[in-house]
């Protein structure tokens, strides 16, 4: 059994069903963003436990913030330079978070968010990660409203929550891809009103240095203006803990859950390896509660 932390006052001690695995759990068991903190128990989102009697609870991506700068009161706080992430983060006692690779967790009963009775615990896992990745610029760029039109750029673990989303919107999805490989899968299954395998950039400008993306800075929610047209680029990373609680409210709304595939935990580094390769359809979810063992 493995607890980060003391329980405090305002804290859960909570029993993990469910964890799912992304890309962030792979780029931080390689250190390939130079922040590793080793041992690292992994698992960075969308665990599922119960919180009282009767009652479904997920904890996604963070589990702490500061809560009193600007974002966080206005409840971004995701967008807090202080925020705690989930796995390999520093809690304010000092403590080093552990993921949902393990049979417990304590966590701020404000980072908890309420589970609709209707969902399936597995498929409502990723949500609490590419579900609110994607809800939230949806929201706050104002792609969710019906007769518009959606274009999700890659169909993985974000794009096919993204397409159901939009579908549930009421708007007109366009899926793009580098190839055809998905088409029939994101009209007939995921329900995308079309499908548009991009041909060629062609450059005609001559910039001096090479173009770059400010990856970071965007998903910190700097927005970049370019100024022909008033075209914008932005980004965004996860949401906040409203945004997190109303995506859920509007999943069970809608019965929208993502497509996973559910492995036990002594499958975990073959799907990691497997996840790398981008062989899975279309998260990884690991059953915690009937395939963890502990001493």
């Amino acid at each position: 059994m493995l607890f980060s932390r003391a329980t405090g006052d305002d804290d859960v001690t909570l029993k993990i069903l469910y964890c799912g695995i992304c890309h962030t759990d792979l780029h931080s068991i390689k250190n390939d963003w130079g922040n590793a903190m080793y041992p690292m128990v992994p698992g960075y989102k969308s665990y599922f436990a119960k919180f009282k009697v009767g009652d479904k609870v997920g904890i996604g991506y963070m589990v702490g913030s500061c809560g009193s700068c600007e974002s966080c009161s206005e409840e971004y706080e995701n967008h807090c330079f202080k925020m705690i992430t989930t796995s390999n983060g520093v809690y304010h006692d000092g403590t080093t978070t552990y993921g949902g690779f393990s049979d417990m967790i304590v966590v701020n009963e404000h980072f908890a968010v309420h589970i609709p009775d209707n969902l399936p615990l597995e498929k409502t896992a990723p949500l609490l990660c590419a579900g609110v990745t994607v809800y939230s610029p949806m929201k706050h760029f104002g792609l969710n409203e019906p007769g518009k039109h959606l274009g999700v750029v890659g169909l993985g673990g974000l794009g096919h929550v993204a397409v159901k989303f939009g579908k549930a919107y009421g708007m007109k999805v366009t899926v793009i891809s580098t190839s055809r490989n998905k088409e029939q899968e994101a009209i007939q299954h995921l329900g995308a009103d079309s499908f548009l395998a991009r041909g060629r950039m062609i450059l005609v400008g001559a910039p001096n240095k090479p173009l770059e993306l400010p990856s970071f800075c965007l998903i910190q929610d700097i927005v970049l203006l370019i100024l022909s047209g008033g075209r914008m680029l932005a980004g965004g990373s996860v949401g906040g803990m409203k945004d997190t609680q109303e995506m859920i409210d509007f999943a069970g709304k809608h019965n929208i859950t993502a497509d996973v595939e559910v492995v036990g935990i002594d499958y975990v580094n073959t799907a990691i390896v497997r996840l790398e390769k981008g062989d899975v359809r279309y998260r990884f979810v690991v059953d915690v509660a009937n395939t963890l063992t502990t001493a």
